[in-house]
């Protein structure tokens, strides 16, 4: 009696010819092709790559049965644990293999053929996830099917836009009403998640992270380009845009007005900085921020001007020299009047308009001088740092614009 050969399954003679399709490639040199011959390579190789990911989803969801072997907890942590891969990366991998063999044929096809790529099924799985669960076969297949045509002129991103209103298209009738209570539902969730943390690093600085909802981080945007002038055609900041944000995010809570908070501890939201008169007074000095680390008595020389800094200035003895207030800052006419007057930062060569500068005291009120008309000037954010950095000196020019040069 014969015994059957063991034949190879086709799965893995396909992954043996990539294989050895690939060595082949190893040391090839792309540099040498063509123009028109590497753009249809790479054309190619992404629907290549398309089918070769969906082979290996199909694989995810038929191989329960290889983690269990394994006591894994799932084919997510089987991949972890053999390919070294991203154990959410995987998970989400995995939840895509089980709605492609499950329910989304049609887009399981389309990335068989190479059409739609990885990135862009779990867009379209979400965004059909998304559709209540009540809509009828007919439509969510018509849905589908939408998405999988749009996804041949359309990024993931884009693709994602465009699934929130697939019904419009898909199911015109109903279309409005659903969108809703899946706005509704994410705002809630969003709600839900908003956290926000302030992890000090060290060194000087804090990391700040936070999860909270589109509509406040759109808020939290507008302010932003306001204070970097994107209406300009140019940032008003220095280095690539995440550091000019993150200046600008500085100067957003300088501005904010303590009144306009509740009342805390008594009295209007304060930041106290505890300094000596001698360091204050020094290039070299500083201070000490109440319930916070240390500051510069350069820094704290800058917030003085503008920000809603109460500086409590100690004598040799630690004793309570001044308490300053906040009335020592420059009043809201006082600023409109320097707006009108000076226009713009007086920085040599500066253009950032006046209503986005803030008012310094030329002569530091740690040296006697006044909040008044005489002893003010516009200067920029950047300007500002820069006329309480010791490493520049600021002069007057006879035009009122203020010239800095680097020590040496």
């Amino acid at each position: 009696m014969s015994v059957l050969a063991h034949r190879t399954p086709p799965v893995l003679v396909c992954v043996e010819t990539m294989e050895a399709a690939l060595a082949e490639v190893a040391d090839a040199n792309p540099a040498f092709m063509t123009l028109d011959e590497r753009a249809e390579a790479m054309r190619r190789l992404a629907a290549v790559q398309a089918r070769a990911d969906e082979l290996g989803l199909r694989l995810m969801s038929a191989s329960v049965d290889v983690a269990e072997t394994e006591v894994q907890r799932d084919v997510a942590a089987w991949q972890v644990a053999h390919n070294r891969r991203d154990i959410r990366t995987a998970k989400a991998d995995l939840r895509l293999a089980r709605a492609l063999d499950d329910r989304f044929t049609q887009l399981r096809d389309a990335m068989a053929d190479g059409r739609v790529h990885l990135d862009q099924a779990h867009v379209i799985a979400a965004a059909l996830d998304r559709l209540p669960s009540d809509l009828g076969a007919d439509v969510m297949a018509a849905a589908e099917r939408m998405l999988v045509d749009l996804a041949s002129q359309h990024t993931p991103r884009e693709l994602g836009r465009l699934g929130r209103r697939i019904l419009d298209t898909a199911a015109p009738d109903v279309a409005e009403q659903t969108l809703a209570r899946q706005l509704e539902t994410e705002e809630a969730e969003a709600r839900r998640k908003t956290r926000l943390s302030l992890r000090p690093n060290g060194d000087g600085t804090t990391r700040i992270t936070a999860v909270v909802p589109d509509a406040s981080a759109l808020r939290l945007q507008t302010f932003l380009d306001a204070l970097t002038s994107p209406r300009q055609g140019a940032n008003r900041g220095h280095g690539p845009y995440p550091k000019i944000l993150g200046q600008a995010f500085c100067t957003l809570l300088e501005r904010v007005d303590p009144d306009a908070l509740p009342r805390h501890g008594g009295r209007a939201t304060t930041v106290v900085v505890t300094v000596s008169l001698e360091s204050l007074r020094k290039e070299l000095g500083a201070g000490d921020l109440i319930g916070g680390d240390a500051l510069s008595a350069t820094e704290v020389r800058r917030l003085a001007c503008s920000a809603g800094i109460v500086p409590l200035v100690l004598g040799g003895k630690g004793e309570i020299l001044d308490l300053g207030r906040q009335q020592r800052l420059f009043t809201a006419a006082q600023h409109q009047a320097l707006v009108i007057w000076d226009q713009t930062c007086r920085g040599e060569g500066c253009d950032v308009p006046g209503t986005w500068s803030e008012a310094h005291h030329w002569v530091p009120w740690s040296r006697g001088g006044a909040t008044d008309l005489d002893d003010g000037v516009l200067l920029c954010s950047f300007h500002h740092h820069r006329v309480h950095d010791p490493r520049f000196t600021a002069d007057r020019l006879p035009n009122g614009g203020v010239r800095f040069t680097r020590r040496r």
